[in-house]
């Protein structure tokens, strides 16, 4: 018998009790997976930039701005690339199947952050051979169902067109994937052109301008020059980094970080009191045995490996299940809800599983250190 096959022999001596304690560890570690991965995915950790500029307008982001702007911003010494974007917001079929459509001059976004996006001079010269053609995301097309040369009807909440309607028909020209995992792109590209001469109100207007600095330009310097020009016209602007925006625009309606660090954390402290209480249990229970040990020769160090073993083959193996259902949830409705489990979210969970084993173990693995051999045998 070896050391860990007797902590693991311990931890199974009451199946029943070790796999309530599992399952327990594994909710824990599930909630903290899902909340942890859908911070990851709705705040862009690991894909919003800090470079890339979004100039908005500083009354809101309801508020347009005019295409005259755009001279301005790329004459501005260093801005490298210049893009800019319309949004349409509209639905397909039920008005709770929400699309976000992105007009945008093709060439200008591939220069700008073609790259965050995935984009291919392949799918840019898709979008060149007509007007209503558009690029979608990998994330809505597999949540839609749509396919290359599919045909698709939108139907806009706000942005009518000339004759009145609000349905919008494209062709879907290509599909983009994204730089990773984490990228959004659970969106429409449409091309600016069609989408300005097609609309009713609002022409030579655009809610953002997209700016990459050139090399070696602080984002935040090139923001700040960039409002200076339009300090005192009729549409000043707001320019913030892609990740402050998102950052931002969350704050709007709660502070997920906040809540995210308050759900985990009372999970973490329940599941914590619960274990801590039924392992102070379980070595009362084999008080006996521990007696035994100690009479053997057993030093206290290797009792208290021994307990903290145990502790840490339930935490590990509850952890590990809760994790593998966390990964697969953001592998089925991941794209669609915006669920990244990124490799910083799986380190950090494995660090909480080990210094969850330690915390859990110690106070037992203290009492049976200190439990006289003589009192040990009395418990027999």
């Amino acid at each position: 018998m070896t050391f860990f096959g007797l902590a693991r022999k311990n931890a199974w001596r009451k199946p029943l009790r070790t796999a309530l304690l599992m399952i327990c560890v594994a909710v824990a570690f599930l909630i903290y997976g899902l909340t942890a991965s859908f911070l990851a995915g709705s705040q862009g950790a690991s894909a919003a930039s800090e470079d890339i500029l979004g100039v908005m307008s500083a009354a809101g982001r309801g508020q347009a701005l005019p295409m005259s702007h755009l001279a301005r911003i790329a004459a501005e010494p260093g801005a490298g690339a210049v893009g800019y974007m319309a949004r349409m917001r509209g639905f397909s079929g039920s008005e709770k199947n929400v699309i976000a459509v992105s007009a945008v001059e093709q060439q200008a976004l591939m220069a700008v952050n073609g790259k965050e996006l995935g984009l291919t001079p392949a799918l840019v010269a898709a979008l060149d051979q007509g007007r209503e053609r558009v690029l979608v995301g990998r994330a809505l097309a597999e949540a839609q169902g749509w396919s290359v040369g599919q045909r698709i009807a939108i139907t806009a909440l706000q942005m009518a067109r000339q004759d009145g309607g609000r349905d919008w028909r494209f062709e879907i020209a290509g599909i983009f994937e994204g730089a990773g995992a984490s990228t959004d792109t659970y969106f429409v590209i449409a091309r600016y052109d069609y989408v300005n001469a097609a609309r009713a109100k609002s022409k030579d207007t655009v809610d953002a301008f997209i700016v990459r600095p050139s090399d070696g330009i602080k984002a935040s310097a090139l923001a700040a020059r960039i409002d200076a020009l339009f300090a005192n016209s009729a549409a000043p602007t707001r320019s913030q980094s892609e990740k402050q925006f998102l950052e931002a625009f969350l704050r709007q309606y709660a502070d997920i970080g906040l809540i995210v660090d308050l759900v985990t954390g009372t999970a973490f402290i329940t599941l914590l009191m619960i274990v801590v209480n039924t392992m102070v249990f379980a070595v009362r229970e084999r008080r006996f045995e521990i007696g035994v040990l100690k009479t053997l020769g057993i030093s206290n160090l290797r009792i208290i490996a021994l307990v903290l073993g145990e502790t840490l083959f339930i935490c590990i193996i509850g952890a590990g299940a809760g994790l593998a259902l966390a990964k697969l949830a953001t592998v089925l409705v991941g794209p669609v809800v915006g669920l990244v489990f990124s490799p910083l979210v799986l380190a950090k969970a494995t660090a909480i599983a080990l210094l969850l084993g330690f915390a859990t173990g110690l106070l037992p693995a203290i009492n049976a250190m200190r439990t006289p051999i003589v009192k040990a045998f009395r418990a027999r």
